[in-house]
């Protein structure tokens, strides 16, 4: 295993300005500095906006946990994101998303029976992440599936775990235990 470029920074080193932001964090829904936080704590201010944005997107994102969970999942399969994957595939499961999609997911397929509002954000997120792009007839079922602010906050879930998943991927953040198996070397596209 390649060493974690940013560890934990002991609690008793925290700058009055990381301690001050790792509360908020440690006070909030997450009730701990958890991993992408502990790369992220180097630079205080961009942490704090970060879990904000987090916050909204993950608890109270206008498409919801199993939808949002599901977007996660894409992602972390999309950047081989160990640590989103193990925290947020149990997570996903529990919310709902059948096992048969996590397996398809991991595996880098399409999966083959999703409810039509799954098939919706896992094709949305997969144009984005692959075309950069999403086209019309993708953009129009998802507006219709989930209005404006859905639409928006999808392409938000997308963007703030792609972020993660470069942050750990580049500082090599420790995968946490997880009862998943973790992701293999990416599919051929």
């Amino acid at each position: 295993m390649l060493p974690d470029r940013l560890p934990p920074i002991p609690p008793e080193q925290w700058t009055a300005e990381q301690r001050r932001y790792a509360q908020e964090i440690i006070d909030g829904p997450r009730g701990a500095l958890i991993s992408p936080f502990v790369p992220m704590l180097r630079s205080p201010e961009l942490m704090a906006h970060s879990q904000r944005l987090g916050e909204y997107l993950r608890y109270r994102s206008a498409i919801g946990l199993r939808l949002s969970e599901l977007a996660i999942l894409v992602v972390a399969r999309h950047w081989t994101q160990q640590t989103e994957w193990a925290i947020h595939a149990p997570i996903a499961l529990r919310e709902g998303v059948h096992a048969g999609t996590v397996a398809a997911i991991a595996q880098g397929r399409r999966p083959t029976t999703m409810p039509d509002d799954e098939a919706i954000v896992h094709d949305f997120c997969i144009e984005l992440q692959q075309q950069q792009q999403v086209s019309d007839a993708t953009w129009a079922r998802a507006i219709a599936a989930f209005g404006e602010q859905g639409v928006v906050d999808l392409v938000g879930v997308v963007g703030y775990y792609g972020y993660l998943a470069m942050l750990m991927n580049a500082a090599r953040t420790p995968v946490p235990a997880s009862p998943v198996e973790p992701l293999q070397p990416p599919p051929a596209r």
